[in-house]
């Protein structure tokens, strides 16, 4: 995408810009029913369509589609936006114009959630976009749940199920070096060092026990089984067990601490 000089037959070097007066005078005359101004409007913000389509490189859809999908994005902006308010274009129109692609990239995920769930983000989206025009700003979860009159909890989770799945290997930052990806910043909770020092003790003092207490241990820990039905199973009585298991345990607990 970043090499490409043409998109849906468009030439990204000779985009046009427009000036902040230009765009006032152009988006009075949009919601008047200008279809001229409304053009110009959309031809002079197609870098940011161009700006907001290049986040949602590197997921497999064509780069045609997902910028013709944006200029969808940017049509509504243009057709929504309040040109009365105080608020920058840009600030309202990259939200529509990335959720449109957002919307885009869910209705054709390879990941199905129930119907249910998608009117509700779709309902969402929609209060969101109305407080976006209000506020002109993106609104907190909080204020959509305030504003739908629905549990955060519930909000969130929709949202969640329709979100586009990331891949691990995405590039999130680069100086110039090896990029940053979304892989080095998950946390494994499980296989920390700590865990690793405590899994080699625990090996280690093991091998330091009889070969009967290591059956009774993994009898009684690993297959579940009571003290009665290990006692029955190696032939001694279950109070054996139980002393073969404390000494075995204590061994253990010494050795790592």
């Amino acid at each position: 995408m970043q090499s490409k000089v043409e998109i849906c037959g468009v030439n990204t070097s000779k985009l046009k810009t427009l000036r902040p007066e230009e765009m006032t005078e152009l988006l009075l005359r949009a919601k008047e029913g200008d279809r001229e101004a409304r053009d110009k409007l959309v031809e002079g913000n197609l870098r940011l369509v161009l700006s907001v389509t290049q986040r949602f490189m590197g997921r497999g859809e064509n780069p045609d589609d997902l910028f013709q999908v944006g200029c969808i994005g940017l049509l509504k902006a243009v057709q929504n936006f309040d040109a009365t308010k105080e608020v920058r274009f840009s600030t309202y129109g990259v939200p529509m114009i990335a959720g449109e692609i957002r919307r885009y990239l869910r209705d054709n995920s390879p990941i199905r959630v129930s119907r249910s769930v998608r009117d509700l983000a779709y309902r969402i989206l929609q209060c969101k976009e109305q407080l976006l025009l209000e506020m002109g700003r993106e609104p907190t979860m909080e204020q959509i749940a305030s504003k739908m009159e629905l549990p955060l909890s519930e909000v969130v989770d929709a949202m969640d199920a329709v979100a586009t799945p990331i891949s691990l290997y995405e590039p999130v930052y680069s100086d110039g070096g090896d990029p940053l990806t979304v892989m080095d910043q998950v946390r494994d909770t499980k296989n920390t060092d700590e865990k690793w020092v405590e899994q080699i003790a625990l090996r280690e003092a093991m091998t330091k026990l009889g070969e009967r207490e290591k059956e009774i241990l993994a009898m009684r820990f690993h297959e579940g089984r009571t003290q009665m039905e290990v006692a029955k199973k190696i032939g001694i009585s279950q109070a054996q067990v139980s002393r073969l298991e404390k000494n075995a345990l204590g061994a253990i607990r010494k050795a790592i601490c």
